[in-house]
């Protein structure tokens, strides 16, 4: 979740991803599970195979692996990217050491950029993997990694991307103008923001590939208290710096109606798993 050496370093503290880490493991769908394991086996890795080699890009504390080691049966190896070294070295204290079946999980770390990942680096990898990635990305980067994917034949799974949309209860007149004010600052320096999911979807079935995705919504109940108003203080600077026209007593309002568990938000993801077709012809 730290993918480039230019991405803004408060969006990515330890504090945050723990904070966010319930509501990602809630909100992650379970349905490309089934044809991913299914990919896994033809190619030769899980149960009684061979490991199944996972790389999983800008890994941030480790939540994704967190999540996904112990959905999937068999040995695993995993290589954990990430830029920043205080993040890898957590993701790697806390990967699970056993999966579903109680094969061994190997984890190994490697600080780097997205920038320099190549087809080299996924030679020997099984699955791509990245959780809360892809609306970070320029398309540029995004071309560069599903081409290497491509070529090394493995498949590719994203979980939470933005969508653009998010539905709050109850509803304000400001909502409207705070969400496209929101979604124009995750689309600067030429990211892909709520355009990731259409964008890659578009790259990499012209690569050939099939591409399955999957809706992942946070729901952010009145339970969720302190992530809600983190998520709200972020989203409305984020907003600000666009400048939209906020409400001054708007943050006060939405975070009384937290305090006195009366604000219900659902935060729109999706979820993408790309396939090669016709495995056998890859390598």
């Amino acid at each position: 979740m730290s993918p480039t050496s230019d991405q803004a370093p408060e969006a990515f503290t330890a504090e945050w991803l723990a904070l966010r880490e319930e509501a990602d493991g809630q909100a992650r769908a379970t349905a490309p599970l089934d044809p991913l394991r299914t990919h896994l086996a033809q190619r030769g890795a899980g149960p009684g195979r061979r490991p199944i080699r996972i790389t999983d890009l800008g890994c941030g504390t480790g939540s994704q692996g967190r999540w996904l080691a112990p959905r999937l049966a068999g040995p695993q190896t995993w290589m954990l990217h990430d830029l920043d070294p205080h993040l890898l070295n957590l993701a790697g204290a806390r990967m699970p050491r056993v999966c579903a079946d109680g094969s061994t999980v190997q984890t190994r770390m490697c600080l780097r950029d997205l920038n320099q990942v190549t087809a080299a680096d996924l030679a020997h990898t099984d699955l791509v993997t990245g959780s809360a990635l892809l609306d970070l990305l320029t398309r540029d980067q995004v071309l560069s990694i599903a081409r290497a994917a491509d070529e090394a034949g493995c498949a590719v799974l994203f979980t939470l991307t933005v969508t653009g949309r998010v539905d709050l209860y109850p509803a304000h007149p400001a909502d409207a103008s705070i969400t496209d004010a929101f979604n124009d600052h995750q689309r600067r320096a030429g990211r892909l923001g709520p355009d990731a999911t259409a964008f890659t979807t578009r790259t990499f079935r012209s690569l050939g590939r099939r591409v399955l995705t999957y809706p992942s919504p946070w729901r952010l109940l009145p339970e969720h208290r302190d992530l809600t108003l983190a998520w709200l203080r972020g989203r409305l600077r984020a907003a600000g710096e666009q400048h939209a026209q906020i409400p001054a007593d708007h943050l006060r309002h939405r975070m009384d109606q937290c305090e006195r568990h009366e604000l219900v938000a659902l935060v729109h993801h999706t979820d993408l798993l790309a396939l090669p077709n016709g495995y056998p012809g890859h390598p």
